[in-house]
């Protein structure tokens, strides 16, 4: 089912709620941390996977990239709570009281799910999701906005026909980088942005860089 609703940054989008079974960061921290990972975005021919998933703490990047190829990914942090990416199992030293809050509120996370029409996120969580995306807002805007999605509901994050024809140069994270419109960026239960004291995403305690591969 799909309605019209207006989201908490003020912008009008379809938003779709669905069942449990129905279903960027700033690049220098992408390109300084991904090392040998990135490989995996760059060989020839390799068409096998979607998107990869890569789940950060503030400035960390815990784990490794996570390559999709299913349609549809659950993103959690507790098992048994779905079969994907389970952020419990991954290896990580913050100590931050923050960081083991916001880590003990994800629990059944997300779910990503590719479309015909673009790739949806749905929060299967208790808490608020944030997203950031260039297909999401206006194409003249001068800046990309953070959008609120609550628990219970779902947004169509990525389209990409929108994505082969944006440019973002003057959007302040990635004025001194390199711009793709194929990545997406979620926080677990925190903003950033211009309505909160976290100005950029490294600054929330738990977060996913989602990047689409655009061959």
């Amino acid at each position: 089912m799909e309605r019209i609703v207006k989201t908490w940054a003020g912008k009008v989008l379809p938003v779709r709620i669905n069942s449990l079974d129905a279903k960027t960061l700033l690049f220098s921290f992408l390109f300084s941390c991904f090392s040998a990972d990135s490989q995996v975005l760059q060989e020839p021919g390799d068409r096998s996977h979607w998107c990869v998933v890569a789940y950060w703490e503030e400035k960390t990047r815990v784990g490794r990239l996570y390559s999709v190829q299913e349609p549809s990914l659950d993103i959690f942090y507790d098992l048994p709570q779905g079969n994907g990416f389970c952020l419990g199992q991954l290896n990580s030293d913050n100590k931050s009281q923050l960081v083991q809050k916001v880590r003990s509120k994800i629990g059944y996370g997300i779910q990503l799910t590719k479309e015909v029409d673009g790739v949806w996120v749905y929060n299967r969580s208790s808490y608020p999701i944030f997203i950031k995306s260039a297909t999401l807002d206006n194409p003249d805007s001068r800046t990309l906005l953070v959008h609120k999605v609550f628990p219970g509901f779902s947004i169509k994050a990525f389209d990409y026909e929108k994505a082969y024809t944006l440019q973002r140069p003057n959007d302040h994270e990635f004025t001194q980088q390199p711009w793709t419109g194929f990545t997406v960026q979620i926080s677990f239960v925190k903003g950033w942005g211009q309505c909160y004291t976290r100005q950029f995403i490294s600054s929330c305690p738990c977060w996913l860089e989602v990047i689409f591969n655009n061959r």
